[in-house]
């Protein structure tokens, strides 16, 4: 089994930066695409960021050039660095992991959540 721990988020005023990691552990060959989503009250999850195993990255256009994703292939976690924070950014965000359990199989988790509130 695999099991994804999400840490950071909180509460920020407009302007200002938060970061989030979420760690993965347990029967893990390897991770494909490390992904960040967020959903507002009342809206759809949405996308806001990716990074593939090999680097390449993609961001919402809502996010581009505030918003950082990294990973960390040995400690198999995914970071969102968040600056310049607007309310818009209120939601609760959620990391999703594509994790090989074997070299031939991958499936997907998603972590619980945490909450990021940004004030105006």
């Amino acid at each position: 089994q695999v099991q994804l721990v999400e840490s950071g988020g909180g509460l920020a005023q407009a302007g200002g930066s938060l970061s989030l990691s979420c760690a993965a552990s347990g029967s893990i060959f390897s991770i494909n695409t490390m992904g960040w989503y967020r959903q507002a009250p009342g809206k759809q999850r949405e996308l806001v960021a990716a990074i593939t195993s090999g680097g390449s990255t993609n961001y919402a256009d809502s996010v581009k050039g505030r918003f950082t994703i990294s990973r960390d292939n040995a400690k198999s976690t995914v970071y969102l660095q968040m600056n310049s924070l607007t309310p818009e950014d209120t939601a609760v965000y959620y990391c999703s992991l594509d994790i090989k359990r074997t070299a031939y199989y991958s499936e997907g988790y998603w972590g619980q959540g945490t909450q990021v509130t940004v004030s105006s």
